[in-house]
């Protein structure tokens, strides 16, 4: 069985996307300091812990998460087929 991989990527782009941004949104809602999410701005261009900040958060979650799941399609595709050859 082969994974689609536009398809998982964009799963876990949208996931991770989300998180960034709900998870930065969550934070400054309840004034917390977010020191872990501030070092996504060492990772993600246009990151900072704001409101506006959150938005290029979900941006560059969705890309890196996409990235990740099509990676991960294609190396669980390679190594499927070098595992479980068919005997036919």
């Amino acid at each position: 069985m082969e994974i689609r991989k536009r398809a998982l990527g964009l799963s876990l782009g949208l996931v991770w996307g989300l998180a960034v941004l709900l998870g930065t949104w969550w934070l400054l809602i309840f004034g917390y300091k977010g020191e872990i999410m501030e070092r996504l701005s060492q990772f993600y261009i246009g990151y900072s812990f704001t409101y506006v900040g959150a938005i290029m958060g979900l941006i560059w979650g969705f890309v890196d998460g996409f990235i990740a799941g099509v990676l991960i399609a294609w190396f669980y595709d390679l190594f499927s087929k070098m595992l479980y050859k068919s005997k036919t």
